[in-house]
């Protein structure tokens, strides 16, 4: 009988690219090294999991619940992570490549992207209240009706965030990264 709950396990250089999972549960399980490109994860449920040095890459979370998951160096590349459900739904993200993914419409309140590539990355309809882009590319990142009350961009570079169509109070940008709010307007500054 296979085994379908995952207690507090390590999952070493597992090669599982273009495979289906369904119906599992991995509770404090550390991945390390495993490649899940462009596999599928149909209703599962991952709580306290580290993902370290892992390929997800067109990986699809179906109707997964995310709970408290920390990617460390990961590779994300087109990870539409609006098919996740929204209960519980906790994300970290260290070092990570996240291009190309989707997080439309998530809820997703003090979430850390650290040193790490967001780049074409879409955050429409999204709560981001108090999360933190430290050292993050932003290039091409959508930001469309997002909350961004006291999301910390400081160190964050290559974004374009209109401030008409985003709540952005109590937000922080570093001075150079203030001209990423002017650019629908077209003006030079010298």
């Amino acid at each position: 009988m296979e085994v379908l709950t995952h207690y507090n396990k390590s999952f070493n250089k597992i090669v599982y690219a273009q495979k289906e999972t369904k119906n599992r549960e991995f509770d404090t399980c550390n991945f390390i090294n495993c490649d899940f490109s462009n596999s599928l994860f149909l209703s599962c449920l991952f709580t306290n999991c580290v993902f370290t040095s892992c390929n997800l890459s067109i990986t699809k979370f179906n109707h997964c619940q995310l709970d408290n998951i920390t990617f460390k160096e990961c590779k994300l590349l087109g990870v539409n992570f609006s098919s996740c459900n929204d209960f519980l739904f906790s994300l970290k993200f260290d070092a990570c490549i996240l291009d190309c993914c989707s997080f439309a419409r998530k809820k997703m309140q003090k979430t850390p992207f650290i040193n790490s590539s967001v780049k074409d990355v879409d955050f429409s309809e999204c709560d981001l209240t108090h999360s933190i882009f430290k050292n993050a590319d932003l290039t091409n990142t959508i930001f469309s009706n997002t909350n961004l009350k006291s999301v910390n961009f400081l160190t964050a570079k290559n974004y374009t965030i209109d401030p008409e169509r985003n709540s952005i109070s109590k937000a922080k940008f570093s001075l150079e990264g203030v001209l990423g709010l002017l650019n629908k307007y077209d003006i030079k500054i010298g």
